[in-house]
């Protein structure tokens, strides 16, 4: 342990660990996006950055640029070392691909190492500067990681949507893109809105998660306020039992609810759907609502009761406004539960003129129809959501009750 507290053995370890990271990365961004059977070269680029980092922390290192100096000394050593291979494959292939990705494992390994490493001694290291250290590590790796696991797919499912039939069959893995076919990259986006009624799909699901939030805040605003708000007989167990619902999997309530659903004629209707979404959504709207009015100063409703106001007037006039961002954010949630749920939709709903988006992408899960439909069909159903989501998030985020008990 000793010998890791010392600046110049810590700064090799971490970019040793670094330059694998930013490696790995790389070699799967440009096999991505070339098809080509790259490597990542780990036994080239661990020591080079290795040696990077020992320069960074070497005081007598001390140049104009150091950044720019140290990135072109790794991508030296990386091409050397890989016998200018940088990327285990000719460099006449996609050599334009493989230059920029040079500059950019470069870059990226110096970089945040420099910023991992700043004011880190050459010698002997105290505890705070060792853990700083290992923690800038940390943290951007669980930056990165978390970063690939989920961009890769996405860009996989979006890249594959763009493919045709004939080029998915030579070779899956390439996901780049043949520009020169211009608007017929979208030819599968097209043919899911005219041949596969996705825009009906669309506006269905569109309406059973907005109907879905009407609903669920219908219920829930009024219920939650009264947990937390007022006193009767049972509010404790009441306040306790809100969830107990989701202690029970919907696969085990799926079938009863087939079987009644099915008795009563409510099956493949989309009143169906409206009466059973709000159930699964209800009670979590009311665990996340209830929290947030109990963390409303009451101060200010009794302020209104003595004003005059009806408990319904306080709770119109200013409860609501002050609640704004908690019931964004539950009908954000909300929205999302009844946007992507399947389970539900696909037991109950049989006629495809009353599929949502969810249901018609199963239905795009079949051998007769082409991969790239089903991809097209997913971006589809995530991309809306995404974009709602990143709409209100500053909403959600914004303090409306700053302010509320001045005078």
């Amino acid at each position: 342990m000793k010998l890791l507290r010392i600046g110049y053995v810590t700064a090799a370890i971490l970019g040793l660990l670094w330059s694998a990271v930013v490696a790995i990365c790389m070699a799967i961004t440009l096999a991505l996006l070339t098809g080509a059977a790259v490597t990542p070269g780990l036994l080239a680029a661990m020591p080079a950055g290795a040696l990077v980092g020992v320069l960074l922390v070497w005081g007598k290192l001390n140049i104009p640029a150091k950044t720019y100096v140290l990135a072109a000394l790794f991508a030296l050593l990386l091409v050397a070392l890989r016998l200018g291979q940088p990327f285990g494959i000719s460099l006449g292939e996609s050599s334009l691909a493989q230059s920029l990705a040079l500059i950019g494992i470069a870059f990226a390994t110096v970089g945040p190492l420099k910023a991992m490493l700043r004011g880190l001694p050459f010698g002997a290291l105290n505890r705070h500067e060792f853990e700083g250290a290992v923690i800038k590590f940390l943290t951007g790796f669980g930056y990165v990681f978390f970063t690939v696991i989920v961009a890769i797919p996405f860009f996989v499912m979006v890249m594959t949507s763009f493919k045709s039939q004939q080029a998915l069959l030579v070779n899956p893995l390439d996901y780049s893109l043949d520009l020169s076919k211009g608007w017929g990259l979208f030819r599968s986006y097209v043919e899911l809105f005219r041949d596969f009624n996705f825009g009906s799909y669309l506006l269905t699901s569109f309406f059973v998660s907005v109907m879905t939030v009407l609903l669920t805040l219908l219920f829930s605003v009024p219920g939650a306020y009264a947990v937390a708000r007022l006193r009767f007989k049972g509010q404790a167990a009441m306040s306790r039992s809100i969830l107990l619902i989701y202690m029970v999997p919907m696969i085990v309530l799926a079938l009863p609810i087939y079987i009644a659903f099915s008795s009563v004629g409510l099956r493949n209707s989309i009143f169906g759907i409206l009466l059973i979404y709000p159930v699964t959504t209800i009670p979590v709207a009311l665990y996340m609502l209830q929290g947030y009015f109990r963390g409303l100063p009451a101060e200010i409703e009794e302020a209104g009761l003595m004003d005059g106001l009806s408990r319904l007037q306080v709770i119109w006039k200013i409860t609501l406004p002050l609640s704004l961002p908690a019931i964004a954010s539950v009908s954000l949630y909300v929205f999302m539960i009844g946007w992507n749920e399947f389970l539900l939709a696909f037991m109950l709903l049989d006629d495809p003129s009353k599929f949502t988006l969810t249901r018609g992408v199963a239905m795009l899960n079949s051998s007769e129809i082409p991969r790239q439909h089903l991809m097209a069909g997913s971006v589809i159903a995530t991309i809306p959501i995404m974009l709602i989501f990143l709409g209100l998030e500053k909403f959600m985020t914004k303090g409306l009750t700053a302010g509320s008990v001045k005078g």
